[in-house]
């Protein structure tokens, strides 16, 4: 599996600490930036998050921001893309057995690591039921 990740000056060091968890698990990473806490446009991020997706350079993404919410709005703007901001780990289960998320959005600033690190790992970990979902799914897509 490969994983695309990136983030803003809010959410850099979570994206950073994942990035360690996922290699610890043997999981490629894309890293797509930003590489400091300096100040730049959150939209970039996300945008290069998804487009990496849904060209199939990752198979899936992992975005942060300070809150999660504008890095998820820009990688949404994605043709294909289903990014979920989650904040604790029933919704990143959720939003993978239900959504077929193909990236998540963390914020830096609201989620403590022990916190993302756990959002991660049940991300990663969930499948997605298909079955009613399914359809549900595809309706997205086709939008």
């Amino acid at each position: 599996m490969k994983i695309a990740i990136a983030s803003d000056h809010g959410g850099y060091q979570l994206k950073e600490e994942v990035k360690k968890y996922l290699q610890e698990r043997g999981i490629e990473v894309l890293d797509l930036g930003t590489d400091s806490e300096e100040s730049v446009d959150y939209p970039a991020f996300g945008y290069a998050c998804g487009e990496a997706v849904a060209q199939g350079k990752a198979d899936r993404g992992i975005v942060c921001c300070g809150t999660g919410i504008g890095i998820s709005i820009a990688a949404n703007k994605v043709k294909g893309i289903r990014c979920s901001l989650c904040t604790n780990v029933t919704m990143a289960e959720l939003t993978r057995k239900h959504n077929d998320s193909n990236i998540l959005a963390m914020g830096g600033r609201i989620t403590d690591t022990e916190t993302g690190l756990a959002i991660t790992a049940a991300w990663l970990d969930t499948e997605f039921e298909g079955g009613r979902h399914q359809r549900r799914v595809d309706m997205l897509n086709r939008y």
